[in-house]
């Protein structure tokens, strides 16, 4: 039966940027009657989402903590054909299970599950059994969305949790193993060890096609484990993603000034354009729009992403020549040569806040790519 809802902000979308703006909100702002609205059976979906220390600024990670699902503060590893190296800055997992967990609790009656929007209005939501809600404001932070304005490399993975009947030997993640045969386009394993006999091991790709072979990604994963002698017991958790790799588009196509919508998270384009990584991102804009006045939120959330957009330009530049000038079976020499460089540096490059300093010191020296290549896709304007 169709009702009708009324709140000062409604929230499309459980993922993480929707949830950690609707638990903001209930700290920062308890006077605000937040609805977070998602389409799923739990908040957060299906997803293993990671960060550095360097990631998140102190002050800010009162509000990611409680979902700490693992950390590492030995620091974490990456190992290439002729290379290896750990590095000190230490790494954090939040899995979707411990948000669901944490923010539904607390959250209570603010959530509302198993409902798909069909309409979406600056103060309206429409659901697909009729009902409506109606809002001050509403925020749209749902996952995908039209991406056609934008011009993309992709990021896929399909990551599974291994039972082991021995230990693994591994005391620190390590974050990009690419010493594997390369295929479609830039391949590593990546692997986090929960404890002793427990480990997530993704097998990924930097790639020019969104197409992702599931069960074949899958078989490489237990290849993989046959490889380092480890006997699987039990799959007990399997994951897969697609994530977009931004190095060039037209922000005002992909977010007409016309869409009065507010809109965070990967709907607003607010996530690292190299790395397609979006929890940086979506902690700083979800304690930022917690201060926002409602009225306004379209405008204000539009503007702050196209200055997002705007500082990105250098990462997209570094995502062309990855996509358009590398031969994609030499990209793992792009990425061996960066991890080569000061870790300071790298820590900045992740949290999207390289210095000038650090962009010369990445595009100087010998090119891991042909240099006529890196001009000829340099000079090709994007769509």
């Amino acid at each position: 039966m169709a009702k009708s809802f009324d709140c000062d902000l409604a929230i499309l979308g459980g993922g993480l940027s929707g949830t950690l703006t609707a638990l903001a909100f209930t700290r920062l702002r308890p006077d605000v009657n937040v609805l977070l609205i998602e389409s799923g059976q739990t908040l957060g979906g299906n997803h293993l989402w990671s960060f550095f220390d360097s990631d998140v600024r102190p002050a800010d990670r009162w509000l990611i903590d409680p979902f700490v699902t693992h950390r590492w503060p030995q620091g974490h590893q990456v190992r290439f054909p002729a290379y290896q190296r750990h590095l000190d800055t230490a790494y954090n997992s939040i899995s979707s299970t411990q948000l669901d967990a944490y923010a539904r609790p607390l959250l209570g009656e603010r959530v509302l599950l198993n409902a798909d929007a069909t309409s979406v209005t600056p103060t309206c939501v429409t659901l697909s059994d009729g009902s409506q809600i109606k809002a001050d404001a509403v925020l749209d932070t749902r996952g995908g969305g039209d991406l056609s304005a934008l011009d993309c490399g992709w990021q896929k993975f399909v990551g599974q949790v291994l039972r082991l009947a021995q230990p693994h030997g591994l005391e620190r993640p390590v974050i990009m193993d690419a010493t594997v045969p390369q295929i479609d386009g830039y391949r590593f394993v990546y692997l986090l060890p929960f404890d002793q006999q427990t480990i997530f091991v993704e097998d990924t790709y930097y790639s020019n096609d969104a197409s992702l072979d599931v069960p074949a990604l899958a078989s490489r994963i237990a290849s993989y484990a046959q490889d380092q002698n480890w006997q699987v017991e039990e799959i007990v958790h399997q994951e897969s993603g697609i994530l977009p790799v931004v190095y060039g588009g037209d922000f005002d196509r992909f977010w007409p000034a016309q869409d009065a919508v507010a809109r965070a998270g990967v709907r607003a384009a607010m996530f690292h354009p190299m790395t397609g990584y979006s929890l940086p991102d979506a902690t700083s804009t979800a304690l930022w729009l917690s201060g926002q006045p409602l009225e306004t939120l379209g405008p204000a959330t539009r503007k702050r992403a196209k200055a997002h957009w705007q500082a990105g330009g250098y990462y997209r530049l570094l995502g062309k020549m990855l996509f358009r000038a590398a031969q994609p079976y030499q990209r793992w020499r792009i990425f061996e040569r960066f991890y080569r460089l000061n870790p300071h540096l790298i820590g900045r490059f992740y949290a999207g806040q390289s210095s000038w300093a650090d962009r010369i010191r990445i595009l100087c020296g010998r090119p891991p790519v042909p240099i006529r290549s890196a001009m000829r896709a340099l000079l090709t304007p994007s769509a």
